[in-house]
């Protein structure tokens, strides 16, 4: 159970933290993540000054951090605790490793945008695709598991 909080306090402190050093950046870093040809990605780029490129690039090896509290955390919460038992079986199992995947998901997006900053490399379409489509995964895999630890609660204050 100490992990669990451990895994959760540090997901919450290095989000927070992140969120906090990124907020100079405008256009913000979603729209980066959501730039799925190079000329999107280029538009936010080139929007930014060297020294806020710098703080994206910065960031990404503290993100590495923050993908591996929320991997775990979410792997523990689904696996040591009883918050996913009123679900069914299929449910429990998926959210199990939900976070996990969405942290490797995040893993290749930020090794994909550290060598995507490092100089302009717009002749290649498919890298700046797969970069997004990694994004979008990961911001899919945590809103549904948001969405079935919502679920599971309230199926919860029934059950019990």
């Amino acid at each position: 159970m100490v992990l669990l909080y451990l895994t959760g306090l540090a997901a919450l402190g290095l989000f927070a933290g992140i969120a906090w050093y990124l907020a100079p950046l405008k256009p913000n870093v979603i729209a980066l993540q959501l730039a799925f040809t190079p000329k999107s990605f280029g538009e936010v780029v080139h929007f930014w000054s060297a020294e806020q490129l710098l703080r994206f690039r910065t960031h990404l090896l503290v993100d590495y951090a923050l993908l591996s509290s929320y991997g775990a955390f979410g792997y523990l919460l689904a696996s040591r605790t009883r918050v996913f038992d009123p679900l069914p079986s299929a449910l429990r199992h998926w959210a199990t490793w939900a976070l996990p995947i969405a942290a490797g998901f995040d893993a290749a997006e930020n090794a994909l945008h550290w060598w995507l900053t490092e100089v302009p490399r717009f002749g290649l379409r498919g890298v700046y695709l797969l970069a997004a489509s990694c994004a979008s995964v990961k911001w899919l895999l945590l809103l549904a598991y948001g969405a079935t630890l919502v679920f599971a609660l309230a199926r919860k204050e029934r059950w019990t």
